[in-house]
């Protein structure tokens, strides 16, 4: 199986169905087929298959699902493709340097996902929390707002670009990989930030404070460290063990 093949652009919300057509196309002449639709507002209509010129098969071929968390629960890498500064703080990366980190991730192997959102609006923050690191393309701050199908383009060019350059490389064999070290999958992860929550709520972590901030910081330090299936184990043993110790003092005190 190619690079390419592990490697999904995702779409979320997408008000005009041409415009899915058109992002499919810009797929399909860099080689890529895998496209995602998340919650599309409209249904694709005969002006997406217009649009979509020669690439009726990758549009025809989509999942939809309701959410973002659903669409990549398997994914071991999630890229947001979005403007600067928002509110949840994330790496940030060059289109180039996104295609890169695409394809060394994909060639592992593992799944790999590039996540574009409304074209008013783009992604919410909470849709945001849950990519690894953002990918800015550096267009003309007076006039930076980017069709969502030419977003696709750039980014499709950079991952096409990464692959060939790793097919035009000399081959070199990987070591094998534990079942153990393999990289935690989206929803594993999730399941942790989701115990993580519970469990300082149980322990009165946040003494009356807003629990946001402290759970972006967290999320920032676990998504960097790219945790493996055993580290999440690991870590989320430690947390029932810390919910159970919870759960005793609240029964002493009653």
């Amino acid at each position: 199986m190619s690079v390419s093949a592990h490697i999904r652009f995702v779409l979320v919300g997408t008000q005009h169905p041409g415009n899915i057509g058109a992002a499919a196309r810009a797929l399909k002449t860099m080689g890529l087929a895998r496209l995602v639709l998340v919650a599309p507002e409209k249904p694709l209509d005969e002006v997406a298959f217009r649009r979509s010129a020669g690439a009726e098969d990758v549009l025809g071929d989509a999942p939809v699902f309701a959410t973002l968390a659903e669409a990549v629960a398997d994914c071991r890498l999630v890229l947001g493709c979005t403007a600067r500064s928002r509110r949840v703080q994330l790496e940030e990366l060059l289109p180039e340097a996104g295609g890169q980190r695409a394809v060394a991730k994909a060639a592992e192997p593992a799944e790999v996902a590039f996540v574009f959102g409304r074209e008013r609006t783009g992604l919410t923050n909470d849709e945001l929390q849950l990519c690894h690191a953002a990918v800015h393309i550096p267009s003309d701050p007076e006039f930076s707002s980017l069709n969502l199908a030419a977003a696709v383009q750039v980014l499709a060019y950079e991952v096409r670009m990464a692959a060939l350059e790793r097919e035009q490389a000399a081959p070199v064999t990987a070591a094998p990989v534990h079942d153990d070290e393999m990289p935690a999958s989206h929803v594993q992860v999730e399941g942790l930030f989701g115990q993580l929550g519970d469990t300082l709520d149980q322990i009165d972590f946040h003494k009356g404070r807003a629990p946001e901030s402290a759970m972006r910081k967290l999320r920032r330090l676990f998504m960097k460290a790219q945790l493996s299936e055993h580290e999440v184990r690991l870590l989320r043993g430690i947390l029932s063990d810390a919910q159970r110790m919870a759960r005793l003092a609240n029964e002493g005190r009653n």
